[in-house]
């Protein structure tokens, strides 16, 4: 199993593409630019199962519609986040100078607590991680050693959380006893910037220092 990270989008959204030795693979934020996405699954000739957001904020899912209906797979959000994909107001697009606010049909599927998904040929673990937003889930692939955190933890930082219903101190509490928890050597795959591990963050991230 082997990951890729496509940034899309004016706020170079990574999208995560997942995909197993089948040419099976699952989409992760599909941010932007849906177009240029299904592009680069058709060259490499996979084949998608799902789309799993790791939350709802405009950045993340402008593209959900897009590609959610040139493959025909469902869409899995967090049930605390099932209004956010079709209002602006939530999803944040209202507040930033993008040519459009966001709107996206709701999501097919709706993930309410932790637990173990089997999803085709994929295993992995959902998280909650909220503090960034409400409904904030980290998708965790045991046996690959890395975890999808989205706008959670980054290099060197944590996700903002001056958007709607953010909690700084939730956020936090959510890093240290989920994210920090796994094997220092898993790779984490933020939201936006470069990949990093949990035992970088350990070590560096200065948000995290004195915790």
């Amino acid at each position: 199993m082997k990951w890729s990270q496509i940034p899309l989008g004016i706020m170079q959204t990574n999208c995560y593409i997942v995909e197993n030795s089948e040419g099976d693979c699952l989409i992760f934020d599909p941010g932007s630019e849906g177009e240029k996405l299904i592009s680069w699954l058709n060259e490499r000739k996979l084949k998608p199962v799902a789309i799993m957001l790791t939350h709802a904020h405009f950045d993340h899912i402008g593209a959900v519609d897009v590609v959610r209906d040139f493959f025909n797979i469902p869409v899995y959000v967090h049930e605390k986040e099932k209004n956010w994909l079709s209002d602006p107001w939530l999803n944040g697009s209202d507040q930033f100078r993008i040519p459009h606010p966001v709107h996206a049909k709701p999501a097919d599927c709706l993930l309410t607590k932790e637990e173990k998904m089997r999803f085709g040929p994929f295993e992995f673990m959902i998280y909650e991680t909220p503090g960034h937003s409400p409904g904030s889930v980290s998708y965790y692939f045991e046996a690959a050693e890395f975890v999808v955190a989205g706008d959670a933890l980054f290099r060197g930082s944590i996700g903002r959380t001056d958007l709607r219903e953010g909690n700084h101190s939730q956020l936090l509490k959510s890093i240290h006893d989920k994210l920090l928890t796994l094997p220092e050597e898993t790779t984490v795959l933020p939201g936006h910037g470069p990949a990093t591990t949990i035992a970088d963050e350990m070590d560096g991230n200065p948000f995290l220092n004195g915790f």
